[in-house]
């Protein structure tokens, strides 16, 4: 039995755990949502009779963008990787960004599928935000946070960031407590995802930066929080770059999920950045660099390799995988340093 948006009628969580009790076996219910009660409308966890799975917009392969050859759960097993060419340009990535993950938008002409990320936010700053727990939230300053959060995808901005970029609407400090709020919101509605920072182990002497890095659930309402179009961002590399990322940390978020993997990112106090890092239960990592186009492959191989060696150094398991994960003008192959580079267009789970 599927039960949709669950939350509506949180009672229906413990009714199922009843119902399991009397009659155990797995399999039996699927409570879907569209966003995540706070604990205290339930009295219990479900731990032993339910699973939690967060779901996200389509990946590529799941819409029909792009064939997957390329598994990322053989990568993780030490696999070499299919010598295939990628076949996008710059304006395959922007139709991919603008247009989204989205079921109704697939058969959809862009201009009109472009319009529902747009539609999407706000119902999430005028309705759904106030509708999740019944408190009235100033759908302005919600628009505000949300523009501010595209504006930043993919990176490690601070609340006080946030804050500084809506001080038109409030005061410093009155700002910087309304989006610590609305943040929390847009967590439990799963618009905002949070990457964490990897922690290689427990005693490692490797000193980490540990903010999260904040996207949107799917690029195409970064693409619509800044009003971007395929033409606009494809005139503006940075932020193609910025919104690309956010496509590739969705799919391999969806990606590594299927595996039993989590997804983080890793940054330390020497500015070492890399990315992605997909980790599996045992302990197996792979380390992702996310270039736009190919000709920044060298420079991914570059810190993938530091890290490795870093890693090496201070005891840690080394990687299963280097992977530079490339947009344009790359193809498929293991590179003499024995990084692997893929385009997107290639990868799938």
């Amino acid at each position: 039995m599927l039960i949709d948006e669950w939350q509506d009628a949180p009672g229906l969580w413990d009714a199922v755990r009843m119902a399991i009790d009397r009659q155990p076996g797995p399999g039996q219910y699927v409570l879907t949502g569209s966003s995540t009660p706070r604990d205290t409308v339930i009295s219990h966890s479900g731990t032993g009779r339910i699973t939690r799975i967060s779901m996200w917009p389509m990946t590529l392969t799941e819409a029909g963008m792009t064939d997957g050859r390329i598994s990322l759960a053989n990568l993780l097993e030490g696999e070499n990787p299919a010598t295939l060419a990628g076949q996008w340009l710059i304006s395959n990535i922007a139709e991919a960004i603008v247009r989204g993950g989205w079921p109704g938008t697939i058969n959809l002409p862009l201009p009109e599928a472009v319009k529902i990320p747009g539609d999407y936010l706000r119902s999430v700053a005028y309705a759904d935000a106030s509708i999740i727990d019944g408190v009235r939230r100033d759908p302005d300053r919600l628009t505000a946070l949300l523009a501010a959060l595209a504006r930043s995808t993919s990176t490690q901005v601070r609340d006080t960031t946030l804050a500084r970029d809506m001080s038109s609407l409030d005061s410093p400090s009155t700002a910087t407590k309304t989006v610590t709020t609305y943040l929390d919101v847009l967590r439990r509605l799963h618009v905002l995802k949070e990457i964490p920072a990897w922690t290689p182990a427990l005693r490692s002497p490797v000193r980490l930066r540990n903010s999260p890095k904040r996207i949107l659930c799917d690029p195409s309402l970064a693409a619509a929080g800044m009003h971007a179009t395929t033409d606009t961002v494809q005139a503006d590399p940075k932020t193609l770059g910025l919104l690309f990322e956010n496509l590739c940390l969705r799919d391999l978020s969806v990606y590594a999920q299927a595996t039993g993997a989590e997804v983080f990112h890793y940054r330390d106090q020497t500015d070492l950045e890399v990315d992605a890092i997909v980790q599996c239960a045992d302990g197996r990592w792979a380390g992702i660099e996310i270039k736009l186009n190919a000709s920044q492959e060298d420079t991914g191989a570059r810190s993938l390799l530091t890290l490795a060696s870093k890693m090496t150094r201070a005891g840690e398991q080394p990687p299963v995988a280097l992977i530079v994960l490339t947009g344009t003008g790359g193809f498929a192959h293991r590179r003499e340093d024995n990084v692997i580079a893929i385009p997107i267009d290639c990868l799938g789970p």
